[in-house]
């Protein structure tokens, strides 16, 4: 799937970037269905056979809706598979990918030529999530189509670079799709993304406080009430850098000023839903203080579409 292809099947050039323990297929087809890309991490089904239901579902209902309406603005879905070897469903999850044949497939965290062999065969597209140039080049020279630069102040696991810097270093050698994630919640955000060089916006805290969203109630309401004072980045949780919501740490018991020192990526944080880590401690970017309402995903992307066009219209923007 092109670029163009995918840009016109959109209402608003936005990515629902997927969240762990958050997203769900009903997320993902409310998204697609508000015309933005809807996505979900693989390991949020618990299982090969939940995971090989999901999909199926999604497919369903898009293809559904779709036929119901063939004018209407449906946006692609995609799958963000975790590429790392010690990935436990690796190859299972993989070949579920290959049967269902998600449009958009987001690698993380490990080599992504595996992933993009069997996204090609079928013509979908790879972006690789990454938090510097030096694994820009290398997503690149392993062959996937696009880049999500995971930014300063980006939910969960983020990167330190400052959007304006990280964008334009790789806009220097790659000139294919991108990504741009990073603490946006405001359609004038979603517009300077694309000013910048981006195709799309990439944002997930922001439709944490969403109906169709997985979250609980509690953190629903505490990415209402917060804003960019209450996040901390620590690698105490996964053995990666992320962001995380201070409050939840301390309803968790632990000191957010001496939390535990962990190096190395922890899978098994990723694969087990009983874990501490975004279970109980809730990631979220420094955008959060712009996200002050629950509302359904329609209703946010019709919130963020009103003030993208109402920001080009004041710039003369086509």
């Amino acid at each position: 799937m092109q670029l163009t292809e995918i840009r016109r099947r959109m209402n608003l050039p936005v990515i629902m970037a997927p969240m762990f323990l958050i997203s769900t297929p009903n997320m993902v087809v409310s998204a697609c269905e508000a015309g933005i890309i809807g996505t979900f991490p693989a390991l949020n089904a618990r299982t090969k056979e939940v995971l090989d239901s999901w999909m199926t579902e999604i497919n369903e209902r898009l293809q559904e809706k779709e036929q119901a309406n063939p004018n209407a603005k449906i946006a692609p879905w995609g799958v963000n598979f975790i590429s790392h070897s010690s990935n436990k469903r690796f190859y299972e999850d993989l070949e579920l990918i290959e049967k269902h044949q998600p449009p958009i497939v987001i690698t993380s965290l490990g080599d992504p030529s595996p992933v993009i062999k069997v996204v090609h065969s079928y013509g979908g597209l790879v972006l690789s999530d990454v938090v510097d140039i030096k694994f820009a080049k290398k997503a690149l020279e392993k062959g996937s189509d696009g880049l999500i630069l995971v930014a300063n102040g980006a939910g969960g696991h983020a990167g330190t670079l400052n959007p304006f810097a990280f964008i334009d270093e790789v806009r220097r050698f790659f000139d294919g799709p991108v990504a741009l994630a990073g603490a946006m919640t405001k359609g004038e955000q979603i517009l300077a993304a694309e000013l910048l060089g981006a195709d799309f916006a990439y944002i997930g805290t922001h439709f944490i406080a969403t109906e169709e969203s997985g979250a609980s109630e509690a953190y629903q309401e505490s990415i209402i009430q917060s804003a960019a004072a209450d996040i901390i980045y620590t690698p105490a949780f996964s053995g990666i850098p992320a962001n995380y919501l201070i409050p939840s740490i301390i309803k968790a018991g632990l000191d957010p000023e001496n939390l535990p020192k962990k190096a190395g990526l922890d899978l098994k944080k990723l694969s087990d839903a009983s874990a501490k880590a975004w279970k109980d401690i809730w990631g979220a970017g420094q955008g959060v203080g712009g996200t002050t309402k629950r509302q359904t995903i329609q209703e946010a992307v019709n919130e963020l579409r009103k003030a993208y066009n109402q920001a080009k219209n004041v710039h003369q923007l086509t």
